[in-house]
């Protein structure tokens, strides 16, 4: 099993910057790739940003890339979702969400393992 907490969720003013992190433990040798996923309020879960966990190799969706950067500390097993330029549409509870296989999946079906989230409010 891996447990992952999030922190770093708040209210921010759109233009501004926040850090989402994603604490790992447990198992954390079976997992090969984390991602972050977003759910707006009232919409799916939506697939943000994933990253191996080698960091060898990330991958954003198109709606965040140039904004936001994902990052992994190897000494913490923490991954980070620094966050600038935020707009209203990225309001959402943010997840973490590890998977055991090395290719970043865009699906959260394939995300075996998730955090319970931190929300995110960006205000116009």
């Amino acid at each position: 099993q891996v447990q992952l907490v999030e922190s770093g969720g708040g209210l921010v003013q759109a233009g501004g910057s926040l850090r989402l992190s994603c604490a790992a433990s447990g198992r954390t040798i079976i997992a090969n790739s984390i991602s972050w996923f977003r759910q707006p309020p009232g919409k799916e879960r939506e697939f943000v940003a994933g990253i191996t966990w080698s960091s060898s190799s990330a991958y954003y969706a198109d709606s965040v890339k140039g904004r936001f950067t994902i990052s992994r500390s190897n000494a913490k097993d923490t991954v980070y979702l620094q966050m600038n330029s935020l707009k209203p549409e990225d309001t959402a509870v943010y997840y973490c969400a590890v998977n055991t296989v090395s290719t970043i999946a865009t699906m959260s079906n394939e995300y075996p393992y998730w955090g319970q989230g931190t929300q995110v409010t960006v205000s116009s």
